[in-house]
């Protein structure tokens, strides 16, 4: 079975993961070329071989209009104690408390404080034009919770006496910028379900319905890159397991638009909720919401690396620099294992559509079911009923028994725990007067089978106007 195991005893960062992914791949500058080819907004990827403590790596640079995002890592303590020492020799007019004017139509919102920038004024009423900020550009991501009355939310900031102006990103913008790609669907679907992830975590660490939630455009537009680029890998690498390590995510405190913060940002731990994650003593944030989010979706368990016989492997590299590696590293592979535990959930239903049943079984698949199938059943008061089965490995449970109970009618599941033995499974690629074909092999227990790929015989017989029977006829020499 085809598997990749990401080890995050490092942290993980979005284009950290990306990163990794792509070093798995040959051709890797084709990759950024045609990332760079997607013209998403403002964005410029770039790739470079990266050394850190004696360890080569790749790392994917991402720069929104000449911008790259990143995050601030401080001594709390000793940014504090020097902050005080300031203010107690300093005699600034930005030291006097902050100014309100809560009628927000009579004029501006001025703030008078010490960040180092002077005066801070806030124009509320958006409707009268743009709002402008002037703020320090460390953050990784800016939510802005206010009604902007579809005007656009301006930012000017102070970077070596440069004026820079960015807007503000909602999760419809998001929507359209993905749809508007050059994307298979399922990279588009999974590619909105990561960012939502992240939008769900901001919408309840700040207390706001998500239509509300707006992101800073630089680290909107480097997020959604990041994304795109590891649900592209994933779905070129296609592994059927992906199991990831339990992330360290650093320890301390990060400085982001809201303020000083504990490491991990809330809007992390949010999205961390119910996956192993540890701290440690490296003072500094090591997993962000997008890479949390990305190893959330596509991982299909959590734990120490199984038995795994390693055929690549792959380290992306941070921007950060530690006493100890800072990379994320992937191993692709195939299981060794010819037998293992697998979990049945099993539901009954008398009350929905067959249409409504195939899209869960769809969903399921989606979501890493080995399995999903429908047997006919006699139910009470006379009733003929479906009862959908779910197979999926033990640590899989909690997600696929949530998505039935969800998108199903039932009040409940049943959950059975089976052993089964598996034959090793690998595939070659057969070159055949019709094309190329995928082979499935598998072999085991003195048994060896094969089969060519059904989607490659299907493809075939629709551009070549021949029945399915007739393909396999034709390429029955080379299986």
């Amino acid at each position: 079975m085809k598997m990749i195991y990401v080890d995050c005893s490092m942290g993980a960062a979005g284009d950290m993961l990306m990163s990794a992914l792509l070093e798995l791949r040959e051709d890797q500058e084709g990759f950024i070329q045609r990332m760079n080819a997607l013209n998403i907004p403002g964005v410029k990827a770039s790739l470079s071989k990266v050394v850190k403590c004696g360890i080569t790596g790749l790392h994917v640079s991402v720069k929104v209009n000449e911008e790259e995002e990143e995050s601030v890592d401080i001594d709390y303590l000793h940014d504090h104690n020097h902050l005080e020492e300031q203010k107690e020799h300093s005699h600034d007019h930005r030291e006097e408390p902050h100014v309100h004017t809560h009628d927000h139509n009579e004029g501006p919102h001025i703030h008078t404080q010490d960040n180092n920038e002077g005066p801070h004024f806030h124009t509320l009423d958006h409707s009268d034009g743009p709002y402008v900020h002037t703020h320090d550009h460390s953050e990784e991501l800016h939510v802005h919770t206010q009604d902007h009355n579809e005007e656009p939310h301006i930012h000017t900031q102070d970077h070596n006496e440069e004026q820079h102006v960015h807007s503000h990103t909602g999760m419809e913008e998001i929507k359209n910028i993905v749809n508007g790609l050059n994307l298979s669907d399922k990279v588009r679907r999974d590619v909105l379900e990561v960012y939502g992830l992240i939008a769900e975590a901001e919408s309840q660490v700040h207390g706001v319905s998500i239509d509300q939630i707006h992101f800073h455009e630089v680290g909107s537009m480097d997020a959604i890159t990041d994304i795109i680029g590891v649900c592209l890998l994933m779905e070129e690498l296609a592994p059927e397991q992906m199991i990831v390590s339990p992330i360290h995510v650093g320890s301390g405190h990060v400085k982001c638009s809201h303020g000083i913060l504990p490491v991990p940002a809330p809007a992390t731990a949010y999205i961390l909720q119910g996956i192993p994650m540890y701290g440690g003593s490296i003072k500094g944030e090591l997993c962000t919401p997008t890479g949390a989010a990305l190893l959330k979706y596509f991982a299909t368990g959590f734990g120490d690396m199984p038995v795994i016989k390693v055929s690549s492997i792959g380290r992306g590299m941070g921007n950060k620099d530690f006493e100890v590696a800072n990379c994320v590293t992937v191993y692709l592979g195939q299981t060794q294992e010819i037998a293992s535990d697998i979990t049945e959930i099993s539901c009954n239903l008398d009350d929905m559509t067959p249409e409504a049943i195939g899209f869960v079984q769809e969903l399921l698949f989606e979501k890493g079911a080995l399995d999903v199938y429908t047997t006919p059943i006699g139910m009470k008061k006379s009733r003929p009923g479906t009862m959908l089965t779910c197979m999926c490995y033990p640590e899989q449970v909690d997600r696929m028994s949530n998505l039935m109970l969800r998108h199903t009618t039932t009040l409940g599941v049943r959950i059975t725990q089976s052993r089964r033995i598996i034959l090793e499974r690998f595939q070659t690629a057969q070159e055949t007067e019709l094309g190329t074909i995928r082979i499935k092999h598998a072999i085991g227990e003195n048994i060896e089978k094969t089969k060519p790929e059904y989607d490659d015989i299907a493809k075939i017989a629709r551009e070549n106007n021949l029945t399915f029977s007739e393909v396999l006829d034709r390429i029955k020499e080379f299986v």
